[in-house]
């Protein structure tokens, strides 16, 4: 028999295949691990690299409904598991009913979580003063990677992950997420009252995209809402966490988790 599915979700800037150790390893534990890349994504980095375009324009609704639509042709309710935007799609799905728990890691800024750090507010701020950029897509350079993303990891090592998957992700989620608090109906919203099951937030130390105090603000808020909600921080690493050589620190964080909630 198959094991529990389990929706693997990345977030801006990274391609699907970067959870390909994840899914070498919750397939050697009994799950049934798929990472559907984001709607329109190539099927590599490097193709998805060549054609900058192909996901301009998409919309955190968009990516959302297409992981709903995934896992409606599953044969049951999976665990998601999202890193960066894909946390916060991963929150957004759980909160739909589509997940029986959700791990977000370094989730995305969802309504309601008004923390902005000023490391932050210094990555961000290059993008969100850009408004035309809203409808295009955008790779970071690796100079970039390596500041903001991939900060604390020897710099050989930020340039390799960087080969490896970095790819163009659409800007429009990330002025979503910024603009959240004074939209009335954003796409960045999480229902955080409905019955669910349990959600683990991770946060990163050092974290210069996703820093601690949001993650911990998101775990503040979804704490408070019905069903189990658990907190975990890694103080020494960045946003690139779930991907560079100390993936296997959080992946079997999420391992105790999902195994303490019988999942």
């Amino acid at each position: 028999m198959p094991g529990t599915p389990v929706v693997l979700v990345h977030g801006l800037w990274l391609h699907s295949s970067s959870w390909d150790p994840w899914i070498e390893l919750l397939g050697e534990k009994g799950y049934a691990p798929v990472a559907p890349g984001w709607p329109g994504e190539p099927a590599t980095a490097e193709a998805a690299r060549a054609d900058p375009e192909a996901v301009a324009g998409l919309g955190i609704s968009a990516v959302t409904d297409h992981y709903a639509a995934l896992i409606d042709e599953l044969p049951e309710k999976p665990i998601v598991i999202g890193h960066s935007f894909g946390g916060l799609i991963a929150e957004k799905l759980i909160g739909q009913g589509c997940a029986r728990a959700c791990v977000a890691l370094s989730p995305a800024q969802f309504k309601g979580n008004l923390a902005l750090p000023p490391a932050q507010l210094k990555t961000a701020f290059p993008i969100l003063s850009k408004p035309g950029l809203r409808s295009r897509s955008l790779v970071l350079d690796k100079d970039a990677w390596a500041a903001g993303f991939a900060n604390t990891v020897p710099r050989a090592e930020a340039d390799a992950l960087w080969d490896a998957y970095a790819i163009p992700s659409p800007m429009r989620p990330l002025f979503q997420a910024a603009l959240a608090n004074f939209a009335l109906h954003s796409e960045a919203t999480v229902d955080v009252h409905r019955q669910r099951g349990p959600v683990l937030v991770v946060g990163a130390g050092k974290d210069q995209t996703v820093p601690q105090a949001t993650s911990a603000a998101a775990y503040k808020i979804l704490a408070k809402s019905p069903g189990v909600t658990e907190w975990a921080v890694l103080p020494d690493r960045g946003h690139s966490f779930p991907v560079d050589a100390g993936w296997r620190t959080v992946a079997d964080l999420t391992l105790d988790f999902l195994s303490r909630h019988g999942l």
